[in-house]
């Protein structure tokens, strides 16, 4: 049985980590085709800056998505200005370079628990409602890095591999809702996420995707809600394909590749800046 049709010209659309990049972005999309749009972010000036740029059907929240209590007080701020949650985007993710034994545990600790416990929370904000509604759907924003890995980004990958389980063993569970769960997994997107990390130009040509991309995929799974969504889609048969191919093969493409830019190929000057940012974000208990 197909889940209940949502109608995006009156649907009440949630989205984490909306002041930049992708989140930005997909709220724009949203907002273009109908829907009103909550933007929440850990970073209220410019989340309230993105509200005001996208227009009247567009209203700025601060959340942060470590804690469960915050989560809880966006939602209900949302349900209170625009009503219940048909949509909600988990996007909001932070990504740390280096190798693993030199990562601090602080910083463990923060991209677990914005990658991972944030969608954990917001699921399970969200889903109650949308299943007494019997209609509703969640986008899990993931990463190609949930179906494989590189060097240097250990625990985000870790997160992303989580974020695809987690994603495809709660949609199970709502067989028969109506309700659905679609995790997105992009490749590499030019957003500040991915600043002072020099990609190697073989992955640049193939692979480096603008976020509007990623957004569109975002608000097309609203139509035929799928399991998953790899963006650009030809990277989904890598995954696929992968067991297949000798072991001495793929490590020379990662070599020729140079999948260890994240250790080998960083602008330390542009990664501290943004660590700063964050840094300095999720310190702030305000």
């Amino acid at each position: 049985m197909s889940a209940p049709k949502i109608d995006l010209d009156r649907a009440v659309v949630a989205i984490t980590g909306a002041a930049r990049g992708i989140g930005r972005v997909t709220a724009e999309e949203f907002a273009r085709r109908g829907a009103t749009v909550c933007l929440g972010d850990l970073d209220g000036a410019a989340v309230a800056v993105a509200a005001s740029a996208i227009g009247s059907t567009a209203h700025p929240f601060r959340v942060d998505v470590r804690s469960r209590e915050s989560f809880a007080e966006f939602v209900e701020a949302v349900a209170r200005t625009a009503g219940p949650i048909d949509v909600l985007v988990n996007n909001a993710g932070v990504m740390a370079a280096g190798r693993f034994l030199e990562e601090r545990a602080a910083t463990t600790d923060t991209v677990l628990a914005v990658n991972l416990a944030g969608p954990m929370h917001g699921m399970r904000l969200v889903l109650p409602g949308m299943i007494d509604r019997g209609r509703g759907h969640i986008v899990n924003v993931a990463s190609m890095l949930g179906k494989t890995e590189i060097p240097g980004l250990a625990t985000y990958v870790a997160s992303k591999h989580a974020v695809v389980g987690l994603t495809a063993a709660v949609r199970s569970e709502l067989t028969g809702t109506g309700v659905t769960l679609t995790v997105v997994l992009p490749s590499v997107v030019n957003t500040e996420l991915s600043s002072g990390i020099r990609i190697p130009a073989p992955l640049r040509w193939v692979a480096r995707i603008e976020p509007r991309d990623v957004a569109s995929a975002i608000v097309a799974t609203c139509e035929q809600r799928p399991k998953e969504v790899a963006v650009p889609r030809w990277f989904a048969a890598y995954p696929a394909l992968r067991p297949f191919i000798p072991d001495w093969i793929e490590a020379l493409a990662r070599r020729i590749i140079g999948d260890d830019a994240a250790i080998t190929a960083v602008d330390s000057d542009a990664r501290e800046a943004y660590r700063r940012r964050v840094c300095d974000q999720v310190s702030d208990p305000g």
